[in-house]
């Protein structure tokens, strides 16, 4: 049985995410989402509210199978935890395949795990987590490239909380 581990911070979660996700189950046997914390990346969500975003974005996509996990660590850690042999990432382009080259030789030198990329569907290649938090904050509409229940969330996690005198307390 092949087990295969997509790994991402997922903040937010995008239909781009979602659509790597099952064509990773199309490849491996059993599918985990890993869900990391970037310490290079001031998250918007909680590793928490991630987990449930993602886990209820694969239910209504009819991926009950797929488990989702956080983790704080060294990805080949995990995948070494959970028996798994191969990491699926997607590409939207040259710039995500320079990102995304040197972790794979780095997972596969230090763990022997080897990391299949899939070229992202045309439709999506422009959705990136960033860019969603981008538009989200300027009040543009997102919906359209993430599940739902996500953008809901996205907003709620930018709205501004007033102090006691009813300023932005952020």
């Amino acid at each position: 049985m092949t087990t295969a581990v997509c790994p991402g911070s997922f903040d937010p979660f995008t239909l781009g995410h979602l659509d790597v996700v099952r064509r990773a189950r199309a490849i491996a046997d059993d599918v985990v989402v890993a869900v990391g914390t970037n310490a290079g990346k001031s998250a918007l969500l909680t590793p928490e509210q991630r987990v449930a975003l993602v886990r209820g974005a694969l239910d209504d996509a009819g991926l009950e199978d797929v488990r989702v996990v956080a983790f704080p660590g060294l990805l080949v850690d995990l995948c070494r935890e959970l028996g798994a042999t191969l990491v699926v990432k997607g590409l939207r382009g040259g710039g995500d395949l320079d990102a995304e080259l040197p972790m794979a030789l780095m997972n596969r030198h230090l763990g022997g795990v080897e990391t299949v990329f899939v070229a992202a569907d045309p439709a999506l290649g422009h959705v990136a987590s960033s860019l969603v938090k981008d538009v989200a904050r300027y009040g543009g509409a997102i919906d359209d490239m993430v599940p739902p229940g996500v953008g809901d969330a996205v907003r709620a996690a930018l709205a501004p909380t007033a102090d006691e005198n009813g300023k932005d307390a952020r």
